[in-house]
């Protein structure tokens, strides 16, 4: 897993991955797990700067650490680095999983209608709805910093 972009949202996944596995294997035993932390200052500053490029090639530095440690596939723990998603799975070493593709078949499967998205970036939101969304019946709401700050705490104001 490539966190650090969200710290809080690498540590959800971090610990709904542990309990789905020990859901899923009752013999006790924890999975063997990586996690390539990046810096979310240095994610921002790309983003800031529109420096979609260098964004990815920090992205797939990352990921080349997380093949080199044996991983299988990965995930980019943060919603605004899919944007170069598509790019940096290209070049990735490992096969990489998407989390807002696996969000959309998911809600889709779940007959969800309208999801909230809580990327930081409005260039993020505008190309979330255009790639991932368009064609489908679910719709996306992108809540204000103040709306996401009240719902889930001040640091979310600093994810990516």
């Amino acid at each position: 897993m490539i966190g650090g972009l969200g710290p809080e949202s690498t540590l959800d996944y971090y610990q709904r991955i542990i309990a789905l596995y020990r859901e899923r294997m009752t013999e006790g035993h924890y999975p063997t797990f990586v996690i390539v932390n990046v810096d979310l200052r240095k994610g921002l500053d790309f983003m800031e700067a529109n420096d979609l490029s260098g964004m990815a090639d920090y992205l797939l530095e990352g990921i080349g650490k997380l093949g080199r440690a044996g991983a299988d596939f990965g995930i980019i723990s943060a919603n605004t680095p899919h944007i170069v998603f598509d790019e940096v799975a290209l070049k990735s070493p490992i096969p990489l999983i998407s989390i807002v593709e696996a969000t959309c078949a998911a809600a889709k499967a779940q007959n969800l209608k309208r999801l909230a998205l809580s990327a930081r970036a409005t260039r993020c939101r505008r190309i979330f709805i255009k790639k991932f969304f368009r064609g489908t019946t679910l719709s996306l709401s992108c809540p204000t910093v103040r709306t996401r700050i009240i719902c889930m705490g001040n640091t979310s104001a600093n994810w990516l």
